[in-house]
């Protein structure tokens, strides 16, 4: 079931006006307009149960629960007010923190908190991680603040993250313990298809990368080249600048521990650069 492009709130909540409206939407996204009975085996429609989120077999009273198994099972927080909010992560280009979602749908600040690493989780894994290949650039980066502490402040560590990204295709990040070759290499040989191009800068960590079935191609930072020919890292080094813009602009600082939910929230955003917002929200719908 396709989502008709909403390019404006006024279009969204035309679209799903009420809970009952997103109810019938997930249903009919997860299960069609008809679907074969679990229980009956007869195929036919499933007409929504008065005053609870389920649907009955019209042969033999069996219920369908179409938020079960999803971000949605469990919550007390109504479908429309996730619909929103899963709009909203995907019309914005840097992220939405939770004290944004507080103020717009209304929930206390821990309810929006819980509803944003919800999100962000189930974006990465709508995302994947389907394996790089043609010509990938490497390299890592630190997000967070200094690494070391003050003597009359804590300042949080850095995060150490590792990305991969395929001209003019998708990228695709890790958080790492450190940058050694035995940390980066099960990395790369995981999700780089062997006879790919390989793209890094001068780090020593890369050297033998070449002997493992790729092709090996550096830029010298440390000396101010930064292009020779099709040859650099511009590409992943742009995402990390807007990665780290939005962070800033954002969140302010974000844990190692939670990391991985925001990371994925980026890629999948990125990967979709060239589609509608709307395209991308119907994306998330239709995954379930």
């Amino acid at each position: 079931m396709e989502v008709a492009h909403m390019n404006t709130v006024f279009e969204f909540m035309k679209k799903f006006p009420t809970d009952d409206a997103c109810l019938d939407h997930l249903m009919v996204t997860r299960y069609g307009e008809t679907t074969k009975c679990p229980k009956c085996q007869k195929e036919g429609k499933f007409s929504r149960i008065k005053n609870q989120p389920a649907y009955a077999c019209s042969w033999c009273g069996h219920h369908i629960h179409p938020m079960a198994g999803t971000i949605f099972q469990d919550s007390k927080t109504p479908l429309q007010k996730w619909f929103y909010a899963m709009y909203l992560f995907t019309t914005s280009r840097h992220g939405v923190p939770a004290k944004e979602i507080q103020r717009q749908i209304s929930v206390t600040y821990k309810t929006a908190w819980r509803m944003c690493h919800q999100i962000r989780k189930y974006m990465g894994e709508v995302d994947g991680d389907a394996q790089l290949s043609g010509t990938v650039e490497l390299d890592e980066t630190f997000i967070g603040g200094a690494a070391y502490n003050t003597h009359d402040k804590h300042i949080p560590e850095k995060t150490i993250v590792f990305g991969m990204v395929q001209r003019k295709g998708e990228v695709m990040t890790k958080v790492v313990d450190d940058h050694t070759k035995q940390t980066l290499f099960p990395i790369i040989k995981k999700n780089v298809k062997q006879f790919s191009k390989l793209m890094t800068d001068e780090m020593s960590a890369y050297r033998k990368i070449g002997n493992k079935g790729y092709l090996h191609q550096t830029v010298n930072h440390l000396d101010k080249e930064y292009v020779r020919g099709d040859v650099h890292t511009n590409t992943i080094e742009g995402f990390w600048s807007q990665l780290k813009r939005s962070i800033r602009g954002t969140h302010v600082h974000v844990s190692k521990k939670h990391m991985p939910k925001y990371l994925g929230e980026f890629e999948f955003r990125y990967n979709r650069r060239n589609t509608s917002s709307s395209s991308m929200f119907d994306s998330l719908l239709r995954a379930f």
